[in-house]
């Protein structure tokens, strides 16, 4: 008999060349329960060992000229290979900063798949013929440009792993979060129901559920035209 673990674990593997910076981010809190929990298997690979040149280096200088050095398409393809040999990806990832910028919808739908891979990015960028050949999608946390794709692949892991059923205590909270139901959520409170004179809604405290509701629908209503009004369209 399959357990329901088993059947809702995700696999998230992360190709990088800086393995030591996901130790403590992937070690904590709801990513660490969900390990814990079974719930999903998280794996980091480092690039290093799959290149065949003595000085592990993972990296060259560009074609053409020009600064910046460019990660080379070798290692990429051995150690995406040999994963290969053991597991079926649904989206082998890649990290970058002209990719489709990430939302709540794209996110939902990967963390429906059951096993992906995340390339963490570094230096000028990578070999063309890896996003051309080995890419199924490619990723952005916005416009910007960082270091690596490191910090990238965690927020992209994190974002999926929550996502997972029996992650978080209350399933039911995830699905109000912001963007879920393309507004961003209403304001939120906690006790006490007055501090330094400021006080807490009186609708919130009534005990009236469908009024309740309304009124935090009509928060995030208002919150979004002000804030994201592109939501709305």
């Amino acid at each position: 008999m399959v357990s329901w673990k088993s059947i809702l674990a995700m696999r998230i593997d992360i190709i990088t060349c800086l393995p030591e910076l996901f130790e403590g981010p992937m070690n904590q809190s709801i990513v660490k329960r969900a390990q814990k929990k079974g719930l999903v298997e998280l794996y980091i690979h480092d690039l290093r060992p799959f290149t065949s040149n003595k000085q592990k280096s993972i990296d060259d200088y560009a074609y053409g000229g020009g600064a910046g050095m460019v990660m080379m398409i070798e290692p990429i393809d051995r150690c995406i290979s040999a994963l290969k040999k053991h597991t079926d990806y649904d989206e082998i990832i890649f990290m970058t900063p002209d990719g489709e910028k990430l939302n709540q919808s794209t996110c939902n739908q990967l963390s429906l798949n059951k096993n992906i891979i995340l390339l963490c990015g570094h230096y000028k960028g990578i070999d063309q013929r890896v996003r051309d050949h080995l890419i199924t999608r490619e990723i952005s946390i916005g416009d910007y440009v960082l270091s690596g794709g490191e910090l990238a692949a965690m927020i992209v892991a994190d974002s999926l792993i929550r996502l997972i059923p029996g992650v978080l205590n209350d399933e039911s909270s995830a699905l109000t979060d912001s963007f879920q139901d393309d507004l961003l959520a209403p304001p939120v409170y906690t006790r006490p129901a007055i501090y330094n004179g400021w006080k807490v809604p009186k609708i919130l405290l009534s005990g009236n559920k469908a009024v309740i509701n309304d009124w935090r629908h009509e928060a995030a209503v208002k919150k979004t035209k002000e804030r994201r009004p592109h939501l709305l369209n």
